[in-house]
């Protein structure tokens, strides 16, 4: 039995260090993949350029991304307004993009881009005008705040038959792997 326990006692402090090891490398790993979204356009949790909004051409940002999740098969772009109507009294949060099934090799959306140069296999759902595509920040009063979230999925969809953000939503649910966000704000002048 000393045999036993002489092992045991050796053993165990190596495996707790390898466990701990592993740990370490396996975070710094993650570290090195953190899944990113961002714009050539504007910074984070900045003011978003008039050229993208209703006062101006009312295109899409230009918007890139990085790290992402080994085992994505799609992704989606959920662009939405959480201070609708008003930032001091929000009620509603206004839905500006919907894109789902981006293929995962692709790491960006150009400025201004449209339905006719998405990537192939892009599909696009409703925003809350009940039309497809973008339709820039345009806030009746106060600043807003704009979510750009994109989320990497475990599953290419469906056509969905350009579905609303309640819809999308409930149909990635339980095969998000991963998420990044840009938030941008915009008030009229």
């Amino acid at each position: 039995m000393y045999p036993i326990k002489k092992a045991l006692f050796v053993g165990l402090p190596l495996l707790v260090f390898c466990f701990l090891n592993t740990g370490r490398a396996l975070a710094e790993i993650k570290k090195d993949m953190t899944f990113t979204l961002a714009s050539a356009d504007f910074n984070h949790q900045s003011e978003i350029p008039q050229l993208f909004t209703c006062d101006g051409d009312n295109i899409s940002p230009e918007l890139h991304w990085s790290g992402i999740p080994p085992l994505t098969k799609s992704l989606a772009l959920i662009v939405d307004d959480t201070d609708a109507p008003d930032p001091a009294k929000p009620k509603l949060i206004w839905v500006h993009w919907l894109l789902y099934n981006i293929p995962p090799y692709n790491t960006e959306l150009s400025r201004g881009i449209t339905a006719g140069n998405l990537p192939v296999g892009t599909l696009q759902g409703k925003n809350d005008w009940k039309i497809i595509g973008y339709r820039g920040p345009c806030p009746p009063i106060g600043k807003h705040r704009y979510f750009f979230k994109l989320y990497a999925l475990d599953i290419e969809l469906p056509n969905l038959q350009s579905p609303n953000k309640t819809q999308l939503e409930n149909v990635i649910a339980g095969h998000v792997i991963g998420q990044a966000a840009l938030i941008a704000t915009f008030k009229r002048h």
